[in-house]
């Protein structure tokens, strides 16, 4: 084997950014197209329920899109003659290109043997075979239904995890592939059979084998990422340990992945052998704790030097930067974490507070987060910022 490329942390944080789009320059007026090129880049989008701020599968394309409308990503989401996602497991809870599907059908066929999803839902579906099939009969007969609408399975216990037997029930056949989110009311997801959600052009493709499909998951992986450790490259799709393990060496093989040496980082890493690098990247972008560029802890902490934890599950009084703290990502580095809110109510965007990293003035940062902070108000809707006092003339907010 030929002597490994040697790259600096630099280069390195360039080919990241740019496999993430931060690259180019934010289009004026983002349409369609421009949406479905972000997904084609990251292949999904994380789902989560908090929403302090806007919803996480929304905020990546805004980071590089800008101010675009939320409802061209609901048509690729849920559309039924247009869509271009579908929602499964993949980096958790995820919108997903649509033409992987093929290659997470060997998830769901472990998920229906018990293998791969949470415990007590494994034992669930071992336990109450029959009454999930009542289930998945039920929303056969009577069409899309959330878990509320079923006629058997009682009601939760109040709680988000105080799930009833049918949200029990319903939870299982998603993971094993059986019904799959025709839609959302709000953030309740709907159900429905996968042969009246999803295209037929994309259910009679062929289903690949377990390491095929686990190769192509990993293309994608170093695809969105640009350069990345395994650790990284398994945690894009959540493969397990022993699964990437066994198909990095055939992808190294089939040349799929490019083994270099980064700068102060230590273990094996791989490159994207179709990596950009460009000369420099003037990213401007306040992204989510559910971001691609911040989902790998040690990675973020590798490329940029930033050690970032979200604290929303911390106690209030125990938190150092606030409730919803977003990395704000200037040129090619990250420099500084913003807590905000949107007061819907009153209409008005909340910055709690602002918290540079060592290596930079407010002043050098407070002109472009002014910007990002008038463009996010805008796109939400939001007719006034409100800012620490501190910072208020910095920001001319």
């Amino acid at each position: 084997m030929a002597p490994r490329t040697k790259l600096s942390l630099a280069q390195a944080r360039r080919i990241a950014l740019a496999a993430q789009g931060f690259h180019e320059a934010r289009p004026d007026g983002a349409n369609l197209r421009h949406v479905k090129r972000q997904l084609q880049r990251s292949h999904l989008l994380q789902i989560d329920s908090v929403n302090v701020l806007v919803r996480a599968h929304y905020m990546p394309l805004f980071s590089r899109l800008g101010a675009y409308n939320r409802d061209l990503l609901k048509t690729i989401a849920y559309h039924p003659k247009k869509r271009g996602t579908f929602e499964y497991w993949g980096h958790e809870a995820s919108l997903i290109s649509l033409d992987l599907h093929p290659h997470f059908r060997w998830r769901m066929a472990r998920a229906a043997k018990g293998e791969g999803t949470y415990g007590g839902l494994a034992r669930f579906g071992k336990e109450k075979r029959a009454f999930i099939e009542q289930v998945r009969k039920e929303i056969e007969t009577r069409g899309p239904m959330g878990a509320g609408e079923l006629s058997i399975g009682g009601k939760g216990q109040g709680s988000w995890w105080g799930w009833s037997d049918g949200k029990r029930a319903l939870e299982w056949l998603f993971w094993a592939g059986e019904v799959t989110t025709a839609t959302r009311r709000g953030f309740e997801r709907i159900y429905d059979l996968p042969e009246r959600v999803l295209p037929s052009e994309v259910l009679d493709k062929p289903t690949p084998d377990e390491k095929e499909a686990q190769r192509e998951l990993l293309r994608r992986s170093i695809r969105a990422l640009g350069i990345a450790s395994e650790r990284c490259l398994r945690d894009y799709f959540r493969l397990s340990p022993q699964d990437a393990k066994a198909r990095i060496p055939e992808l190294v093989e089939a040349g799929d992945l490019v083994p270099v040496i980064v700068e102060g980082w230590s273990g094996p890493v791989y490159l994207d052998p179709q990596a950009k690098m460009p000369r420099r990247v003037e990213a401007r972008a306040l992204v989510s704790p559910f971001d691609p560029i911040v989902w790998e802890r040690t990675r973020t902490e590798r490329l940029f030097d930033f050690h970032y934890r979200i604290e929303i599950y911390t106690p209030a009084e125990k938190r150092e930067f606030g409730y919803y703290c977003l990395p704000f990502v200037l040129g090619e580095k990250i420099v500084a974490r913003v807590d905000l809110k949107a007061d819907r109510v009153e209409g008005n965007l909340i910055v709690h507070s602002i918290h540079p990293e060592a290596s930079v003035t407010p002043e050098e940062i407070a002109p472009a987060l002014g910007d990002e902070l008038r463009l996010m108000a805008e796109w939400l809707g939001l007719g006034s910022i409100t800012a620490p006092k501190a910072w208020r003339k910095r920001l001319n907010v």
